[in-house]
């Protein structure tokens, strides 16, 4: 009996680790507005931050600034219910989803473009690459420098179609946002530049982290 109940004890606690483990896996950043933080945090974020930097040429801080402002790194966040009469609960606006709120039609398009089929809107490496894939995209089609976050993100939210149109141009509220994610890129900018040489050395000897 003795060692019956120490095998329900192990299995008790490793089921608790496990739980333990996805929720963090799956928590929003403690920090969200200190990047250094954040991959400290999320051990595997920066392997897979550069991964999609390195294969998209679009920056760290520009793609983390995207994030941020698109689900705050809410893993299944969605838009907020539309509201009917006021107060009963009406449909969501659109069907944007996850940490990038990709739609469901530019997520097919997107796993359709890099054959990525398995990719999953609530996966933070798959979501960082989705919006690495989506700038290069916008830098191709607009004319837009990989580091130009402000256009950047008026790229993102109208569509490279909407974008070439300049439908931004009426929409100050729009122009508004953009310069807060600029603003915000520009200090995970600086804030990276402090601890990556200490993140690279972790990605190096640690691996898979």
């Amino acid at each position: 009996m003795g060692k019956n109940n120490n095998k329900r004890t192990s299995l008790l606690v490793l089921t608790f680790h496990a739980l333990l483990a996805a929720g963090c896996a799956t928590s929003p950043p403690s920090n969200p507005d200190d990047i250094c933080s954040i991959f400290r945090e999320k051990k595997s974020w920066y392997r897979e931050a550069k991964e999609a930097e390195e294969k998209w040429n679009s920056p760290v801080p520009t793609m983390m600034a995207i994030l941020y402002q698109e689900s705050r790194f809410v893993h299944d966040a969605r838009p907020p219910r539309t509201k009917i009469l006021g107060f009963i609960p009406g449909p969501r606006p659109s069907d944007a989803y996850g940490y990038p709120q990709a739609l469901n039609s530019t997520w097919r398009t997107y796993q359709r473009a890099t054959f990525n089929y398995g990719a999953d809107r609530d996966d933070f490496g798959d979501a960082i690459d989705f919006v690495g894939w989506y700038n290069n995209t916008s830098a191709r089609q607009c004319s837009i420098r990989p580091d130009d976050t402000y256009h950047l993100y008026l790229a993102y939210h109208e569509g490279h179609g909407g974008f070439n149109r300049r439908t931004f141009r009426s929409k100050g509220w729009l122009k508004s946002v953009s310069h807060k994610v600029s603003a915000r890129a520009q200090t995970y900018r600086r804030q990276l530049a402090s601890c990556e040489s200490s993140l690279k050395r972790r990605r190096k000897f640690l691996g898979l982290f």
